[in-house]
């Protein structure tokens, strides 16, 4: 299960990731917004970072304008290992490397089209469970 989740101002890039999911078939929870108002992107990135470590989901996605806000503010919650990616290397790293579990773009830096691509590469990547990579994130842990 995927937890997604915006601000005001990543709602189009939100509805473009759903209907990609809707499409392959990925289960998911939309934590909002759904409203173009102007809001605080922390409370998104707060529901969607705890559905991720109290087991209700297994990865998430957090959009904002640029990226950085929401990004900030999941990697506040133990646990989440958010990563900012606008490129397919970046996100097929971060989840090669760093078991990243959330999945953090910009909805004012990267296209619908593209930022789908880097979903995909996200999303069919698994952690490589190398004993490096799994030191270094125990010690981003503690």
């Amino acid at each position: 299960m995927i937890a997604i989740g915006c601000d005001h101002t990543g709602i189009d890039l939100k509805n473009e990731v759903i209907g990609y999911l809707n499409k392959k078939k990925i289960s998911f929870v939309d934590f909002g917004t759904n409203q173009t108002e102007a809001t605080d992107y922390p409370i998104y990135a707060k529901k969607v970072g705890h559905a991720i470590v109290e087991g209700r989901c297994e990865q998430g996605i957090l959009i904002c304008g640029t990226g950085i806000g929401v990004s900030m503010a999941a990697n506040k919650i133990n646990g989440i290992r958010a990563a900012l990616c606008h490129d397919v290397f970046s996100a097929k790293s971060t989840r090669l490397h760093n078991d990243a579990n959330v999945l953090v773009m910009g909805a004012r830096v990267i296209g619908a089209g593209h930022a789908l691509e880097v979903l995909e590469a996200f999303l069919s990547t698994n952690f490589s469970g190398e004993e490096r990579h799994i030191r270094r994130i125990e010690q981003l842990e503690n």
